[in-house]
């Protein structure tokens, strides 16, 4: 008989893996019009600033104007050691949704519109509602995720930092992330990456991080946001504090979207031994035999016809 092992399970079911059944919402789905209060677990602190995402980035925002970053020998800020998510929960939804088995729900990560929604297109709204009903997380591939969920994806986070180089290296599934900051330019418009292609710039304090040609196929979380290959993506990363990160990322995508939109993410350093970025592997098939592969695979190609 062909067991999987419990780790394995556990996996699967916290990355919310699971293809929803015909009609149904996911239970972490944005509630709906008149649902009233949503349940989620309380928000805690960061650098004295409340995890809750709007309020953190308030808080955060003032906070930087009187914080000085330790700094790298040539001056910038310095960023390097390990890191883990913090505001955004559990990567179900980015806009607000209920604490569920498995998740400790949370308000909206987007904090512009002021809505908390993502600014679909009819044709767009109408895709995204389908997407976990009719296909499997693109996670269940195991592909490399793109910017902006490579910042509050799963796992934890080392920075490497060099001079007109920061690396950030993922726990999850041996991935990783070259940001040049010497001023190159993009690569050519006709090559596109998971991840996409990124180059950064500071602006004082902060590290701007421009980037491009990423392919469409992922989702932004479990519940199937998505976007297409023209997206372009701004990140701003911020130091607070000697322990926190302050990160917003405005999306950009006329194919999907009627405007720009914004959320916040944030950082907290990870200060407790062992200082190192375990292992956490993933691959293709971690749920099931061939059969499920191909069957996943097969739904997932289908999410992303062009």
């Amino acid at each position: 008989m062909n067991r999987s092992s419990p780790a394995i399970l556990v996996v699967a079911l916290v990355l919310g893996l699971q293809q929803g059944a015909a009609g149904q919402r996911a239970p972490f789905a944005t509630p709906l019009p008149g649902s009233g209060p949503t349940p989620m677990r309380p928000y805690g602190e960061s650098a004295g600033c409340s995890e809750e995402p709007a309020q953190f980035h308030r808080c955060a925002l003032a906070k930087a104007k009187g914080f000085t970053p330790p700094r790298m020998p040539d001056g910038t800020p310095d960023f390097r050691g390990f890191w883990a998510r913090i505001v955004v929960r559990n990567m179900e939804n980015l806009e607000e949704h209920p604490e569920t088995m498995d998740g400790s729900g949370g308000t909206s990560a987007i904090i512009d519109p002021a809505d908390g929604k993502i600014p679909y297109q009819p044709w767009a709204a109408a895709k995204r509602d389908q997407m976990f009903e009719a296909y499997v997380n693109p996670m269940s591939l195991c592909v490399p995720l793109a910017s902006p969920k490579q910042l509050y994806g799963p796992g934890t986070f080392r920075v490497v930092q060099t001079p007109g180089s920061l690396f950030i290296l993922n726990d999850y599934a041996h991935t990783y992330r070259i940001i040049p900051t010497d001023s190159r330019p993009h690569i050519g418009s006709g090559i596109h990456l998971f991840e996409g292609d990124s180059r950064g710039r500071w602006e004082g304090n902060t590290l701007v991080v421009d980037v491009a040609n990423q392919r469409a196929r992922t989702w932004l979380d479990a519940v199937g946001n998505f976007y297409s290959d023209s997206m372009h993506v701004v990140e701003r990363l911020t130091m607070i504090d000697k322990d926190v990160i302050h990160i917003q990322a405005t999306v950009d995508d006329p194919k999907v979207y009627t405007r720009p939109w914004t959320m916040v993410v944030g950082w907290r350093r990870n200060t407790a031994p062992p200082l190192e970025v375990w292992e956490n592997a993933c691959w293709e098939g971690i749920q099931g035999d061939l059969e499920n592969v191909k069957h996943d695979r097969k739904l997932y190609l289908g999410a992303f016809p062009n």
